[in-house]
């Protein structure tokens, strides 16, 4: 699975990747909304983990790209503040599907990501 990163803080996107990476994903790190924006008309990823709170550009606008260019692809924000803890973010950003704390341990985060992930089923009846 194509996994985006994109995260100010280098170290803590390193340690994300790691962890994705050795769950078998192909993983990208952008440190600013530009950057973000560029990779996911290169890579289309299928999900996103962003940080809420970038230091350079805003997180809402690339996920909002993101809705347009590729809207299969989910978002998973992450936040070290308490802005958005009333769960509104899913009114602002109709591809978010979880918000969680940095502080979240890397591999529950991996879990969480993995989750998202993956491809919604099929809508066609199965037949048995």
């Amino acid at each position: 699975m194509n996994i985006l990163i994109a995260e100010s803080n280098a170290a803590l996107a390193e340690i994300w990747a790691r962890h994705l990476e050795r769950m078998g994903h192909s993983v990208e790190i952008a440190g600013t909304a530009d950057d973000a924006v560029a990779a996911i008309a290169l890579t289309r990823p299928e999900v996103i983990l962003i940080n809420l709170v970038l230091d350079e550009g805003s997180a809402l606008g690339v996920a909002d790209y993101a809705r347009i260019r590729c809207p299969d692809t989910n978002i998973v924000f992450v936040t070290d503040t308490r802005f958005f803890s009333d769960g509104s973010i899913f009114n602002f950003s109709p591809n978010a599907r979880a918000l969680i704390k940095a502080e979240t341990d890397p591999d529950d985060l991996a879990a969480i990501v993995e989750h998202y992930g993956r491809p919604v089923a099929s809508a066609a009846p199965v037949r048995l």
